[in-house]
């Protein structure tokens, strides 16, 4: 069933700004859409909501108490992973010290598990929280909190709330400030537990707990060595980092944090990333240069959605010298349709469907539906929240898309 038919069911069943109860105050995914599409479910989307809530159930439980290594602190409630680009020496019997292949993974990186189990726990207990959300089903919902409980509360197998051994290189260091990119999907997490939130599965004490870990996490954030150090970096890694800071600062209620962040955002970041062109030099000189063109971009187009939480637009920035959000789009849009040939080294090639949801981000933003119409065009096998922003872009639109998505 094409996402259309989505639209055309909303618009006739409920106005565009009618609230259908509470909307849920979340990061990526408009609260208030969510509400209408929970009173007025589509049947296409509630099924993949299902679908993936299902094969969710299945996943972990996992804890960092899992991995073999121990970390330099002694402690194995601490995070460890190791940098991916980084192999052994060629020129030394040991290998060390570890020498950098950009965009090249070494496969001991996944002898560590932290990573791999923290990110599959994230993306179960977003698809269990969607899962309850959109279908009510409260086994799902009991399910995503048994996951964040293992993860982040229980004593036995809780994480340290701190990334000091993230992406370490041997022989070079035991974890440096890039290792807080393994978790930029935390403001994804955060929306998962406002979902969750309220529901008979999580406490008060779950709630409250959560909420201090990710209070001393965004301490540690702030004032490490490690978070110091992606802070001041100026490629992807530092839109990242505010993402993740913005994110979570705006679900303990910090604003002013926030709101500070975001604002700098538009010199530290946008001015000096973008050039008038669009172009994004730090990315262009990476072997992957189309998809970190496109993964920069992507933060930086998330963290615009969180800045519209405290009245910061950094859609709408635009440098002295001309470099925006919207001409980074505008400029990577070409390469994707092969209507330019790419002639920076792209080492994994172009693939259009990372452009899937910047597109989809855009055409809502700036109300334009010809992102949309690529979106469609790019787009392959949706998930539940690609899902939910094509239906929020084509109701917008009033379905002025090809109407080819989704299918």
């Amino acid at each position: 069933m094409k996402i259309r038919l989505l639209v055309l069911c909303l618009l006739m069943a409920v106005p565009a700004f009618a609230e259908a109860g509470a909307a849920p105050a979340t990061l990526e995914l408009n609260g208030a859409f969510l509400a209408r599409m929970k009173a007025h479910p589509e049947p296409a989307i509630v099924n993949a909501a299902r679908m993936d809530a299902d094969w969710a159930m299945n996943v972990g439980p996992y804890s960092v108490m899992d991995k073999q290594d121990v970390p330099p602190s002694g402690s194995k409630h601490d995070y460890v992973s190791l940098a991916p680009y980084w192999w052994p020496n060629p020129d030394t019997k040991s290998g060390l010290p570890f020498v950098r292949k950009d965009g090249r993974v070494n496969p001991e990186r996944y002898k560590v598990p932290d990573d791999r189990e923290f990110n599959e726990t994230r993306n179960a207990v977003y698809a269990l929280a969607l899962g309850y959300y959109l279908t009510g089903d409260a086994a799902y919902a009991r399910r995503a909190v048994l996951l964040l409980r293992r993860w982040f509360l229980n004593p036995a197998t809780r994480m340290n709330p701190n990334l000091n051994f993230a992406q370490a290189v041997p022989g070079v260091n035991t974890g440096r400030g890039t290792g807080l990119i393994d978790v930029r999907e935390i403001p994804r997490l955060l929306d998962a537990i406002t979902l969750l939130e309220g529901s008979p599965a999580m406490t008060k004490a779950d709630e409250e707990g959560l909420r201090k870990w990710f209070t001393e996490y965004l301490k540690w954030l702030e004032t490490s060595k490690n978070g110091q150090a992606e802070a001041a970096a100026k490629n992807n890694h530092g839109s990242w980092y505010d993402q993740q800071l913005v994110g979570i600062a705006l679900f303990l209620g910090d604003k002013e944090v926030a709101r500070q962040t975001a604002e700098t955002a538009e010199t530290k970041r946008i001015a000096l990333q973008i050039k008038a062109n669009g172009s994004e030099p730090l990315e262009l000189a990476r072997t992957k240069s189309f998809s970190y063109s496109v993964f920069n971009l992507d933060a930086l187009m998330r963290l615009a959605q969180e800045a519209d939480a405290v009245g910061v637009n950094l859609w709408s920035y635009r440098a002295p010298d001309g470099g925006s959000i919207r001409a980074a789009l505008d400029y990577l849009a070409p390469f994707a349709e092969k209507k330019k040939e790419w002639k920076h080294e792209a080492i994994n090639g172009v693939d259009a469907n990372l452009l899937t949801e910047p597109l989809l981000l855009a055409a809502i933003h700036y109300k334009d539906a010809d992102y949309l119409k690529l979106a469609e065009q790019f787009e392959k096998s949706p998930d539940v929240a690609t899902r939910l922003l094509m239906a929020e872009a084509q109701e917008m639109l009033g379905g002025q898309g090809s109407g080819g998505a989704g299918q």
